[in-house]
C-alpha cells in the first residue's frame, strides 16, 4: 500500500479542467481497478490536495471506486465530500462524528421577527439530563432507550459546522414534489445538522488506538456500533429541534427530511463509505449553503458511477487558520452577526464567527449547478435563513475563545 504521501499525478492535478474525468491510480499502486471520479465544472474550486487524498484512498487494499462530490475538500487524513465504495471496512474513512447529517423540520409561528426569535433560542451548549430536567416537554420525542445508553451530549449541537437554523422556503422550483413534501414558499422550517457528539469520536478512538486507519477486524462488531451512533446521531438532531420549537411557542414537528453524511452502509456486499456526502438513491435532502446564503432541498437520483451520493453542502473553500486571519482583516465581529440576507447568528465564539464566515465556504449554487449537470440531483427548494445558531451568546468572549488566544499569543 502507498504510503500517507503518495503524490498526485499530473492528471488529477488538471482535473479541474474537466467537467468529469476518470483517473488512474498513482504508478504505485497496488489496486489497479480502482477509479476516482469528481463531479464537478471547469468553474468549481476543488483543492488538488483534495484529490491527492481522493487517490490515496483509491490506493487502500479492496477500494473498486471514489465518488468525489462538487464540494470537496481536504479532511483529517481522508476527503470531505466523497462516497468511497469497497470490499474492505475502513472507520477513519467515516470519521468521529459518526451519523451527522441534517434533517428538517416544519415550524408554525405567528410571526417570524429575527431579532426577536434569535433572543429566545435555548442554550444549546447545554445537555438534557434525565433526572436534572426530567420535566423538559424535549423528552417526548424520545420512543425507547437511548442508543448506546449515551447520555453525554444530548440535545446539543456541537461546534464546527453545525448549527441550528430558523429559515423560510424561498423559491419553490418543483412545485408537486413540495407539496408532497408539505411545503409552500413562505414556510418555516428549523435545519438541525449535528451528530452523534462524543459517541462517534469514542467509537473511533477505540479502533485507531489499536489499528490505526486499518481496516475493522470484525466489521459485524464496529457496524453495530456503528449503528447506534447513526440512531443517536438522528434523535440528537430531534430533540434539538424540540428544544428550539417550545422556546419559540411552537408544537414539535416530525422532520420531512432527515439523512445523514457520515455513516457506512452494506450496499451489493460492499461497504459504501460516506464523508461528507448524502445518500443520493431516491431520497430528499437537505444541502447546506452558508449562514448567509440559501439551502437548497434537493430531490436526489445519483446513480452507482457516484456511489449513489450527493454532496452534502457548500464545502469550504478556506482552511480554519486561513478564515480566521482572513476574516479578522476584513470584518467585525458585529458584521458577521448579521448576514447578507438580512438573518441574524447566535455565537458567542468570536474565533468560530470567523472560521464559519460565508466567505469560508465555496458558493452553493456552483455545487447545486455540478449536480444537475451530472444528472445527480432535481432542487425542489430553496431556503433562506433567518436565525442561525451556532453557540449561545452570553454577552462576553467565552473562555474557550480567551484561551485559544493565549496559547496563539493573541494571533490568528
Amino acid at each position: 500500500m502507498p504510503s500517507a504521501h503518495t503524490l498526485l499525478s499530473e492528471e488529477c492535478v488538471l482535473s479541474q479542467q474537466h467537467s468529469r474525468q476518470e483517473f488512474p491510480l498513482p504508478s504505485n499502486s497496488v489496486m489497479g481497478s480502482a477509479t476516482v471520479t469528481v463531479f464537478a465544472s471547469p468553474t468549481s474550486w476543488i483543492e488538488s490536495g483534495a484529490l491527492a487524498q481522493c487517490h490515496q484512498v483509491a490506493a487502500l487494499d479492496g477500494m473498486m471506486h471514489v465518488a468525489a462530490m462538487p464540494d470537496l475538500h481536504p479532511g483529517k487524513g481522508a476527503p470531505i465530500g466523497a462516497a468511497m465504495a469497497s470490499t474492505v471496512l475502513y472507520p477513519f474513512l467515516v470519521g468521529s462524528d459518526i451519523g451527522c447529517g441534517i434533517a428538517v423540520f416544519p415550524i408554525k409561528l405567528k410571526r417570524a421577527v429575527p431579532a426577536k426569535l434569535a433572543a429566545r433560542f435555548p442554550d444549546l451548549d447545554r445537555a438534557l439530563d434525565p433526572e436534572q430536567n426530567a420535566d423538559d416537554p424535549a423528552w417526548a420525542v424520545v420512543k425507547g432507550d437511548i442508543p448506546a445508553g449515551h447520555l453525554e451530549g444530548l440535545g446539543t449541537v456541537g461546534r464546527g459546522n453545525h448549527f441550528v437554523e430558523l429559515a423560510r422556503i424561498e423559491t419553490v422550483l418543483e412545485p408537486g414534489h413540495a407539496s408532497r413534501l408539505g411545503l409552500a414558499a413562505g414556510d418555516l422550517v428549523l435545519i438541525v445538522h449535528s451528530g452523534s457528539r462524543g459517541l462517534g469520536e469514542r467509537i473511533l478512538r477505540a479502533h485507531t488506538e489499536v489499528h490505526g486507519a486499518g481496516p475493522a477486524p470484525d466489521p459485524a462488531a464496529y457496524l453495530a456500533m456503528h449503528d447506534d451512533a447513526v440512531r443517536w446521531g438522528s434523535l440528537n438532531r430531534r430533540l434539538m429541534a424540540a428544544r428550539v420549537a417550545h422556546a419559540l411557542g411552537a408544537e414539535p414537528t416530525e422532520p420531512i427530511v432527515d439523512q445523514c453524511h457520515n455513516l457506512v452502509e452494506i450496499r451489493d456486499e460492499v461497504y459504501l463509505h460516506r464523508k461528507g456526502a448524502a445518500p443520493g438513491d431516491g431520497r430528499d435532502v437537505l444541502i447546506a449553503g452558508t449562514r448567509g446564503t440559501p439551502s437548497y432541498l434537493v430531490a436526489a437520483h445519483a446513480g452507482p458511477d457516484a456511489n449513489h451520493s450527493v454532496a452534502h453542502g457548500a464545502g469550504r473553500k478556506m482552511s480554519r487558520a486561513d478564515a480566521l486571519r482572513r476574516g479578522r482583516a476584513k470584518h467585525t465581529v458585529e458584521e458577521l452577526r448579521r448576514t447578507p440576507v438580512g438573518s441574524l447568528v447566535v455565537c458567542g465564539d468570536r474565533q468560530l464567527l470567523f472560521e464559519e464566515a460565508p466567505t469560508a465556504y465555496k458558493r452553493i449554487e456552483q455545487v447545486i449547478a455540478d449536480l444537475v449537470d451530472h444528472d445527480l440531483a432535481t432542487p425542489v427548494a430553496t431556503t433562506v435563513p433567518l436565525v442561525t445558531y451556532k453557540t449561545p451568546d452570553l454577552g462576553s468572549t467565552p473562555r474557550r475563545d480567551r484561551r485559544d488566544r493565549r496559547r496563539t499569543g493573541g494571533r490568528p
